[in-house]
């Protein structure tokens, strides 16, 4: 049997898997479809919709609605009041469940405060979207993007630092706190194991 934490003024439907280890906080709605890995935190006023899985480690701030068809992975981070969205063109007066866009955000990946992902979009791990960014394309991995519409500015590393690399070419630089070299090759960064 699963061990996490609800709230008493959290929901949770009938059928939401949690992970152990997870904590769900003052006013949450959890669906009864969504899936949530171990070690999460749900802050408060934080709602998870039925088509939603949410892997191991992640942090999700308070007023963030983790709406049907978005994925995160594994230590991703959704700043406070930030924003995803399911239908790329909303009407009122158009029912649109049918053309739900996926969205995947992907290992380790932070999102910031007051931003907005459009759906239909993967964020690349490791990336940074500064707080209020609106992300409409996809985020490679490793980058930095602020902005409206968010645009790329430079590079960071997992430990959340920004790294002193060119937006283009070919690159090397290491991560002052935990060594790793980093390598810019044709506008694609990776780390390099030893």
């Amino acid at each position: 049997m699963s061990s996490y934490t609800v709230h008493d003024s959290a929901i949770v439907d009938d059928g939401a898997l949690i992970g152990d280890n997870t904590r769900v906080w003052h006013f949450v709605h959890v669906c009864g479809g969504a899936q949530i890995g171990q070690g999460c935190s749900l802050g408060q006023n934080v709602f998870v919709g039925n088509k939603v899985t949410i892997g191991n480690n992640v942090k999700i701030q308070n007023n963030v609605s983790v709406y049907d068809n978005v994925h995160l992975e594994d230590d991703v981070f959704c700043g406070p009041s930030m924003v995803f969205t399911n239908v790329y063109n909303p009407r009122s007066f158009i029912e649109r469940k049918t053309e739900y866009r996926d969205t995947l955000v992907k290992k380790g990946a932070t999102l910031g405060a007051n931003c907005t992902v459009v759906c239909g979009v993967t964020i690349g791990e490791y990336s940074l979207v500064g707080a209020g960014a609106v992300v409409n394309k996809d985020v490679p991995p490793f980058a930095l993007m602020v902005g409206v519409p968010a645009k790329q500015i430079g590079w960071i590393s997992k430990y959340g630092e920004q790294l002193p690399l060119p937006l283009t070419g070919n690159a090397q630089a290491v991560c002052e706190h935990t060594g790793e070299k980093y390598c810019l090759k044709d506008g694609q960064l990776s780390v390099e194991m030893d």
